[in-house]
């Protein structure tokens, strides 16, 4: 095992109150793709300040290796002195730096270096800090929600370039996926303290359960073990006095552990208060455009929205997503074409620049809108500080002005609003930015179990597999033109579908090619068909996704046994590592499948 380059122990932190940090840890060696996870607000961004040396903390030990470099991404840069956005990411280059990394890292990420610091947008700021703390290559780079505002195109960029570097790297992200492909360990950040699991993040929510299950067993037996000794002090037969003197200090410091133990943060508790049911037919768009002087933003496009429907949209930033977006929800008209929506439609919306929010109301004056103390939530009226629990607020947090709040927080609040709110369809505009990883868990059960419409954009290619019915994408996802194609499925299923129409039009391509002679002999010879190969496979594929599925459940079964984690962890990474094969191979074989079953429906006519 390498030396660490950087090592945080013990690491106490408080701002009055209970402490943030109370014995957290992270030790970095070179070559680490580190994930740090945990609640918002669990201290996450307070370490990794630490660790770059922005915030001190109150006790503990840190040790940074003296030649490493470390560089830190920034929340909310500070370009005061720069004239453009090259010379910002450039003044973050050592001396033997390459100053093509810096083009280079611009261009990826949708900006010349031209631009004026002073007039960025808060996603054009993020970049150009993205881009001025990975042009040196340093031998740590600690990345605070590295992918807020990227689009999913440059996010898949990124994950590749995170993937190769040489840097060592702690990620704190809410974006599963993205944690999934480039993370190797995870560093869990809980209640003050810190867990290391040496595996990737896709490992994480199994080991986490088992923790907690764990814990919550040795708390059990703690409880048992403290009322034995109070019947043995009561009942039993006097022994010595001085042994009964110590048991007595024993069952006094086992009373003080079982009552100073600090159980996991809750999770959010909410239903979406129920609305009258909208019309059938939802929304109905035909052959609607939109276009800004000669770009066009959407060319002739139609659609027709059910209710149930969940409807995914996708593209890169600038392709049009919220223009269309607000075409078909009535709040912008198209140049050409008509929108028609449903009856009975009551429409509330999650915007992503959480422009419903005012800075200087209090918590319990948004949620109320200014009514008093009760809201009404399903048809019961609810007192606002009960109802802000469920979300995770505090009571003393009622009179908390917003602007004092996270951008976790907010969400939370915005989504606390909405869901009090009787609504058939929900229009969710980057709903999951800032949300941790539970309450993200929430929100895809709300999504997924909705009873009425839901219209969402979204960059989280986990979030949209895990809830949409389908899937609106540019016809050209490099380049948009104002073409959109509506995808059965989510984004997992666009890509393959998008893959196999790729496939057809380069088979339909090189068919033309052939001399007019040679198509009408082949066309006269024979019809196309499956080759041997494909047909053993189209028919054996369903067998060995079966035999892959009851693997997985076996290994399942076994991992569900609350103490294997704690008994023997080397089984149980085993078992964790072989899941993740079979899981990566019946996805393989799905996708085979799939595109076999549709080159057979095609061939067939």
């Amino acid at each position: 095992m390498a030396p660490p380059i950087l090592k945080l122990d013990d690491i106490f932190l408080s701002f009055g109150g209970a402490p943030l940090l109370a014995g957290a840890g992270l030790q970095i060696e070179p070559g680490d793709k580190i994930c740090l996870v945990g609640r918002n607000g669990s201290g996450k961004s307070t370490l990794l300040k630490i660790a770059a040396g922005l915030v001190e903390a109150q006790s503990g030990e840190v040790f940074r290796h003296p030649s490493s470099t470390v560089r830190y991404l920034e929340q909310a840069p500070d370009f005061a002195g720069f004239n453009t956005v090259q010379a910002y990411a450039e003044a973050g280059l050592g001396p033997g730096d390459d100053p093509y990394r810096v083009t280079y890292l611009l261009s990826h990420l949708g900006l010349s270096g031209d631009e004026d610091p002073r007039m960025l947008s808060g996603g054009e700021s993020r970049r150009a800090a993205l881009a001025r703390v990975m042009a040196p290559e340093p031998d740590i780079l600690l990345l605070d929600e590295p992918t807020n505002h990227l689009d999913l195109p440059t996010i898949e960029w990124l994950e590749a370039e995170l993937q190769k570097t040489r840097s060592a790297l702690v990620l704190i992200s809410h974006d599963r996926r993205f944690l999934e492909k480039v993370s190797t360990a995870t560093v869990w950040l809980d209640r003050g303290t810190s867990r290391r699991l040496d595996r990737g993040f896709a490992h994480f929510e199994a080991w986490r359960d088992q923790v907690l299950e764990a814990e919550e067993l040795e708390q059990h037996k703690l409880g048992k073990s403290i009322e034995r000794e109070e019947h043995w002090l009561r009942y039993g037969v006097t022994a010595r006095r001085k042994r009964n003197m110590r048991r007595l200090g024993e069952l006094q410091t086992m009373r003080s552990n079982y009552r100073g133990h600090k159980g996991p943060q809750g999770t959010v508790q909410a239903t979406v208060s129920d609305a009258q049911e909208s019309g059938k037919l939802v929304i109905e768009a035909d052959k609607i455009t939109k276009s800004f002087g000669e770009r066009a933003i959407v060319t002739p496009f139609s659609i027709r929205v059910h209710r149930g429907d969940c409807i995914g949209l996708v593209g890169p930033n600038g392709a049009g997503k919220t223009t269309l977006l607000k075409m078909l929800t009535g709040q912008l008209s198209p140049d050409s074409g008509i929108v028609k929506l449903g009856t009975n439609l009551e429409i509330a919306t999650l915007d992503q620049k959480r422009e419903d929010l005012d800075p200087e109301d209090t918590l319990a004056n948004y949620l109320t809108d200014g009514r008093g103390e009760n809201l009404l939530v399903n048809g019961e009226q609810r007192h606002v500080t009960g109802y802000m629990k469920e979300f995770l607020f505090q009571p003393e947090q009622a009179r908390t002005p917003i602007r004092n709040l996270s951008g976790g927080e907010r969400a939370r609040l915005m989504l606390a609003r909405i869901l009090s709110r009787p609504t058939n369809l929900l229009i969710l505009d980057e709903p999951t930015n800032d949300l941790d990883i539970e309450t993200l868990d929430l929100l895809q059960e709300i999504v997924a179990g909705f009873p009425g419409t839901v219209i969402l954009v979204s960059h989280d290619r986990d979030f949209l597999d895990r809830t949409v019915t389908s899937t609106i994408a540019p016809a050209v996802p490099d380049a948009p033109d104002g073409r959109w194609i509506e995808y059965a499925g989510g984004y997992s299923d666009m890509l393959v579908q998008r893959k196999g129409a790729l496939e057809e039009r380069k088979r339909a391509e090189k068919a033309a090619e052939k001399p007019k002679t040679q198509q009408s002999t082949a066309s006269g010879n024979s019809k196309a068909k499956l080759s041997f190969k494909q047909k053993f496979a189209l028919e054996n594929l369903p067998k060995e996704m079966a035999k892959a599925e009851a693997e997985i459940a076996k290994r399942e079964q076994v991992m569900a046994d609350p103490n294997l984690f704690t008994r023997d962890p080397a089984a149980f990474n085993r078992l964790a590592g072989e899941m993740e094969k079979l899981r990566a191979s019946l996805t393989d074989m799905e996708e085979e499948w799939l595109e076999l079953e549709m080159l057979r429906e095609e061939l067939e006519g």
